[in-house]
């Protein structure tokens, strides 16, 4: 049995501490836009006007704080940019907001940062290439890789 190939995670929904905090970070650093929110509790926002990408909620985490490391939970969540200008505009947000990186990536079918909200969720901003340029090993079999990502040349495509 398998899912049908068009078959997508369509929203992520997250606990915070502080509401409005994370809705500064989701909208005024990477660039979402807020469709609802539910008095001081929830709120909802995406891209492009969909109802939503991410769900941020207060219901059982307000004023609470992040896992501690070594305890099972979301790692990160992947908001899939369009292609390599509009991540290269991303990064030069989160860099002038004065986040900082926890990591970057050359995935051979994806280009990835990685940091974490003001929750300490994880987040990778990435692009992924046109599936005729993913690197293949001699069967035909994905091979990606964990390699450098020169963010001075993706900043310098940023739209």
């Amino acid at each position: 049995m398998s899912l049908p190939p068009d078959t997508r995670i369509g929203h992520v929904h997250l606990k915070v501490a502080d509401l409005d905090r994370a809705i500064a970070f989701y909208t005024g650093v990477l660039g979402f836009e807020l469709q609802q929110k539910f008095g001081s509790r929830a709120a909802f926002l995406s891209a492009g006007g969909y109802h939503h990408h991410i769900g941020l909620n207060t219901w059982e985490s307000l004023g609470g704080h992040p896992p501690a490391p070594g305890t099972t939970g979301l790692y990160h969540t992947a908001i899939l940019f369009p292609d390599r200008a509009s991540l290269g505009a991303a990064l030069r947000r989160v860099l002038d907001a004065g986040i900082q990186l926890e990591g970057a990536a050359d995935h051979g079918v994806s280009e990835a940062v990685y940091l974490r909200d003001p929750d300490g969720n994880g987040v990778e901003l990435y692009r992924d290439r046109d599936p005729a340029d993913w690197p293949r090993d001699a069967d035909g079999a994905l091979a990606m890789s964990n390699g450098r990502l020169d963010l001075s040349a993706l900043l310098a495509e940023a739209a």
